[in-house]
């Protein structure tokens, strides 16, 4: 009797959290708040969601809000044009299950 191959249940989530100031949160100076392009691995988009906010939280960041765009394969399907970086990067994220900061954008609000 053949013994069925474990495979992994875990799979990335593409996410973008916004994110509010925090003393030591290292934005630059004048920033309001950033957006995170985060690569995040998980049982489901729920559990990746969970553990992208904690780990930020530990880096002095301040999430506010989370927007979840699906794994690989839903965004490939919804016509989405994904570079060998990005796949590279979602790679490193599923084999470290780890969450990868992809790209910090800080927001610089002028007051009306």
């Amino acid at each position: 009797m053949a013994l069925a191959q474990k495979t992994s249940k875990q799979k990335v989530y593409t996410l973008l959290v916004e994110v509010g100031r925090n003393t030591g949160d290292g934005l630059p100076e004048g920033a309001t708040g950033g957006a995170l392009m985060c690569y995040a691995s998980g049982v489901d988009e729920a559990e990746a969601v969970r553990e992208t906010v904690a780990i930020l939280k530990q880096a002095d960041l301040a999430p506010l809000d989370v927007s979840g765009y699906g794994t690989l394969e839903e965004r490939l399907a919804e016509g989405h044009d994904i570079s060998d970086d990005e796949k590279a990067l979602m790679q490193r994220a599923l084999d470290e299950n780890s969450v990868i900061v992809a790209q910090m954008t800080p927001f610089f609000d002028k007051p009306a």
